[in-house]
């Protein structure tokens, strides 16, 4: 994998404040001393994190992005809410849709389907998560809910070239538990093929740790994980960076 271009996205989830930002000194650090190196970094914090977030790594190569939206594409109503155009604004560069943790709240495909075209109208590059419950996997329907997620969540979206898939089995996500190198490659094979022109690009998320990364590199097929809790801590975060892109 160490050939590969490779995406590290931390998903901050309801976690951090000003402070919080301080500790983002040594990842920034890193990324300046490793530049060489062939990876992109892209930190999705709460909402209330992202405009002071971006002005902090400005002159750096990090990016940011954000955990969700609403689907309307205008001002509104909708009391507690915000829509793409409106992180876009305050300095988001790609947002994350369909995460487990929003189906589990009660978000449809179709929901999922509306946002996203939201969020390509206002120029966010999307990372699209798909994954499946422990229930699923056991009856072996992982394959039917990836595709049913992947048709209906792109549903008439003709460019897909914006579009990163973060495969992210429910039962994995913060349980410890990561999915079998060899049912990795099958997944993701399977994903690839429900895309008839170029192929997105796809990373692997859930419970990804710096103890387990050794596993999940030698995956050749993914470009890279979406982290959760690890990548609250630089130190952790950083570690698995290290630890992928070396030999």
């Amino acid at each position: 994998m160490t050939n590969k271009y490779m995406y590290f996205i931390a998903n901050w989830k309801m976690f951090g404040d000003l402070r919080t930002l301080n500790s983002l000194d040594k990842v920034i650090k890193f990324s300046k001393t490793n530049k060489k190196n062939k990876f992109k970094l892209i930190y999705c914090p709460p909402n209330i994190l992202i405009r002071p977030l971006s002005k902090r790594l400005k002159n750096t190569n990090i990016e940011v992005g954000a955990q969700n939206c609403h689907e309307s594409e205008n001002f509104g109503p909708n009391t507690g809410y915000v829509n793409s155009k409106m992180l876009k604004n305050v300095g988001a560069k790609y947002i994350i849709l369909g995460h487990s943790e929003n189906r589990q709240d009660g978000e449809s495909d179709k929901l999922i389907n509306l946002k996203i075209k939201s969020a390509i109208k206002a120029g966010l590059k999307i990372i699209f998560c798909v994954g499946e419950t422990l229930k699923e996997k056991k009856n072996k329907k992982t394959k039917k809910v990836l595709a049913k997620q992947i048709q209906k969540g792109l549903k008439s979206i003709k460019n897909k070239s914006d579009i990163i898939i973060a495969y992210e089995p429910v039962w994995s996500i913060g349980t410890g538990m990561i999915a079998k190198s060899e049912d990795l490659i099958k997944c993701v094979a399977f994903i690839k093929s429900k895309f008839s022109k170029k192929s997105p690009k796809i990373l692997y998320g859930g419970s990804v740790n710096a103890k387990n990364i050794d596993k999940l590199k030698n995956v050749n097929n993914i470009n890279g994980f979406l982290i959760g809790g690890a990548s609250q801590n630089s130190k952790k975060f950083i570690d698995i960076i290290k630890k992928s892109i070396s030999n």
